[in-house]
């Protein structure tokens, strides 16, 4: 485990390994199956750009190699800040594969945040565009870099048909050395050993809490995550899911999202835009069946088709996060975009709960369901502790396979955000039903 992570408990381990849903590969190695398994079919697709998922194992592979050539050691941190292009997804698979944490930034952060994630995690490498609509990333980190000690290695991702400033070769300034992404590519050798109860890579913490908190989350507790996810949404290898939020984020990472969708064989179509401008178009292009979207975002998909003369009867479900319950965006869904809502409630923390395919439409308008896993423990209490009935609202507490057990390097927050016997306390109210499922209700103001 991470220096600074909580691991669970032996106990609950032991029944996570019994339970079957740790199994003890870790993502890098679980690519290597699915470049075995689907070789030649299309994992990503962005733009006119289309990867098989042998070519996304070699790129992964080769990247990795130039990570460790560069001396990267295995467990240090690279923050990404990266957009929904196809680098983001081989960098990320790279970095764990060489043993090198990377920390999962939204490409909207700006100074404070990522100068915050760089001095909690001490990371000694940055992966981001060098310009991003009309943003200069390289000099941001460069800015960061200057303020030491941490930050020595910087990678940037220039726009399709931009000039590479840097020719594919090292920039030494001021001790902080600056790459090319594309010039991360070496002859693959031996990966360092790893296992699969280590910190994967770190999310933020979608809370509002300022300067943002980190989330470890380990090889075994996400694999089973993204996995759960796909086959409670019954993903095979002839869905294409739209990544329209973020890549960063937890739902469209592995909720199921794009790991859950290369896990079962399925593609994956990256935009960089949410908007119906940019996303109703691919929908019919790419045939696409499981997007994830906010409520606003849905909301503007369904203003937009009428205009839009797009085709988008291929999709099938549409997972919406990101608030209560919205209905009348949910009772739009199968009338206008002739699919099935799915409402869901997630956090980078690791609990999730969703309505199933096969819930009444009652339950899929008005709720945000159940939780993901038989082993999920959830509990609504009030201002003290206690367990409050089903109808009344209360805070929602969590333990289960794929929640944290505390925030990265930040004990304080730890102490706050956990109950002495691990339950994580989410901030968020919330009621239940009679017949078991939750409805988001609100944030607790007090805590942090």
């Amino acid at each position: 485990m991470l220096d600074g992570c909580t691991p669970w408990p032996e106990e609950f381990a032991d029944r996570y390994w019994a339970a079957g849903h740790w199994r003890g590969n870790t993502l890098d190695n679980l690519l290597r199956g699915w470049a075995l398994q689907y070789g030649p079919r299309t994992a990503l697709v962005h733009g006119d750009t289309r990867v098989t998922y042998a070519a996304l194992n070699r790129r992964a592979d080769r990247t990795a190699a130039g990570i460790r050539s560069l001396g990267l050691r295995r467990g240090q941190r690279v923050v990404v800040q990266l957009p929904n292009v196809p680098e983001f997804v081989v960098t990320v698979f790279a970095l764990m594969r060489a043993g090198v944490v990377p920390v999962l930034c939204p490409v909207s952060h700006r100074m404070s945040e990522v100068s915050h994630l760089v001095r909690v995690t001490e990371a000694v490498g940055y992966v981001g565009p060098s310009t991003y609509r009309g943003f200069d990333h390289t000099a941001m980190a460069a800015d960061i870099a200057a303020q030491g000690p941490f930050l020595r290695r910087v990678f940037t991702l220039e726009a399709p048909g931009a000039a590479n400033p840097y020719g594919g070769f090292t920039i030494d300034t001021s001790s902080c050395h600056y790459f090319s992404l594309s010039s991360l590519d070496a002859p693959p050798g031996p990966a360092p050993a790893q296992s699969a109860d280590e910190v994967a890579f770190l999310l933020l913490s979608g809370d509002t809490t300022a300067p943002p908190r980190l989330v470890p989350r380990t090889h075994n507790d996400y694999a089973y995550q993204a996995r759960a996810a796909a086959e409670l949404v019954s993903l095979t290898e002839d869905d294409v899911y739209l990544a329209a939020l973020p890549a960063g984020l937890d739902l469209a990472f592995g909720g199921p999202g794009i790991v859950g969708t290369l896990s079962v064989g399925g593609t994956v179509v990256l935009v960089e835009d949410p908007g119906p401008a940019e996303c109703l178009p691919v929908v019919e292009r790419e045939r696409v069946t499981v997007t994830s979207v906010t409520p606003a975002v849905a909301g503007r998909w369904l203003d937009g088709l009428p205009t839009s003369g797009t085709d988008v009867s291929s999709l099938r479900l549409v997972q919406i996060a990101g608030g209560p319950p919205d209905r009348a965006v949910a009772e739009r869904m199968g009338p206008e975009l002739g699919c099935r809502p799915q409402q869901l409630f997630g956090l980078a923390e690791g609990v999730l709960t969703l309505t199933r395919p096969t819930d009444p439409d009652e339950t899929v308008f008005t709720t945000q369901g159940r939780p993901l896993s038989p082993d999920d423990e959830i509990r609504l209490v009030d201002a003290d502790g206690d367990d409050v009935p089903d109808g009344e609202p209360g805070e929602l507490l969590a333990r289960g396979p794929y929640t944290m057990r505390g925030y990265y390097r930040a004990p304080d927050d730890s102490a706050r955000s956990f109950t002495t016997d691990g339950w994580f306390r989410t901030g968020t109210l919330a009621r239940r039903t009679p017949d078991g499922n939750l409805v988001v209700t609100g944030r607790l103001s007090d805590v942090s």
